[in-house]
């Protein structure tokens, strides 16, 4: 791929990305576009769902797509921070130390079960997810670029869990659920594992040079002033509803204008629409709101709440 390359072919190289994961996970296509358009977007993804629906094969998907590394963190109640970013060990023979790396440094992190780990453990991603760096024993160190983290929990289990904090769910840029298949779309996925899983033969559809391209080439995808102004007033209006006791943040309202610029760049265009934000709203910002408690609002569906919110507000012509 070249510097020269237009919207359109970006569009198609994106396509050929979405299909390659598509081989692995069948029947989902709609998540695996919002996971690719993350991927575009440089932002992180949090997968939130019951256990056995291919959150894991989701995120080694990913990384096979794009030629990039791949790294596993189970999360327990007694990792350690250290046991993320890396340590510093003694080397007797120089005398000095030399730092170990952990597997924070990678291009495609996936933390399983997130919230089984500390607020302490949990934070120490904190640093990598925003500024791409991390701190150890006051030394900073740089993450590989591009840099992704995807992170699942069970929405189930709440024994032995400790819910993420709410400074951490705001650096995820979207949460998605990939739910069930329809048992036509399950046949043919017990069908495709009978000879072994699709995974093993999985081939990258672009190399690492060519996804930083494409995200550089998503930057750069046309916003209009009424679109920003858009985006401000669904942010806002998070904010000012009686339903919600904490709206979205700024970092919301960028995110979302990121993931819509990705968005448009999947669908081959050099523009965002108005759709593609309204598209995106739910996956960029419910997870960053919190509902009234110890109201008749305290169970709403965030998800269905912040659709409704986008509803009422006008779009633009």
């Amino acid at each position: 791929m070249t510097e020269s390359m237009t919207f359109e072919e970006a569009g198609g190289r994106c396509a050929e990305l979405v299909a390659n994961v598509e081989r692995v996970i069948v029947g989902k296509r709609d998540v695996v576009i919002r996971a690719a358009s993350a991927l575009l977007a440089q932002g992180h993804i949090l997968i939130e769902d019951v256990p056995g629906v291919g959150k894991t094969m989701l995120a080694k998907a990913l990384a096979r797509s794009v030629s990039g590394g791949f790294k596993r963190i189970q999360f327990t109640a007694d990792l350690l921070p250290s046991d993320i970013t890396g340590v510093n060990i003694f080397q007797q023979a120089d005398g000095e130390f030399v730092f170990r790396p952990g597997p924070l440094f990678t291009n495609v992190l996936l933390g399983d079960e997130i919230n089984r780990a500390t607020p302490r453990t949990q934070s120490s991603l904190l640093e990598a997810m925003e500024e791409m760096q991390a701190t150890v024993d006051g030394v900073r160190y740089d993450v590989e670029s591009p840099f992704l983290v995807i992170a699942t929990q069970n929405p189930i289990e709440i024994e032995g869990t400790y819910p993420l904090p709410f400074a951490q769910m705001d650096r995820f840029m979207v949460r998605l659920r990939i739910g069930y298949l329809d048992p036509v779309d399950e046949r043919r996925m017990i069908q495709s594992r009978m000879e072994g899983s699709p995974i093993d033969t999985l081939t990258p559809a672009l190399s690492r040079d060519e996804l930083v391209q494409l995200q550089k080439l998503a930057a750069r995808v046309m916003v209009r002033e009424e679109l920003v102004d858009y985006i401000v007033s669904i942010v806002t209006a998070t904010r000012a509803s009686g339903r919600l006791e904490f709206g979205a943040s700024p970092r919301g309202g960028l995110d979302l204008m990121r993931y819509s610029q990705a968005t448009a760049l999947v669908n081959g265009r050099d523009f965002v629409l108005p759709d593609d934000i309204k598209a995106s709203a739910a996956s960029v910002l419910a997870h960053r709101v919190i509902v009234q408690k110890g109201t008749r609002h305290g169970t709403l569906n965030t998800d269905e709440l912040i659709d409704e919110i986008v509803e009422g507000i006008p779009v633009p012509v």
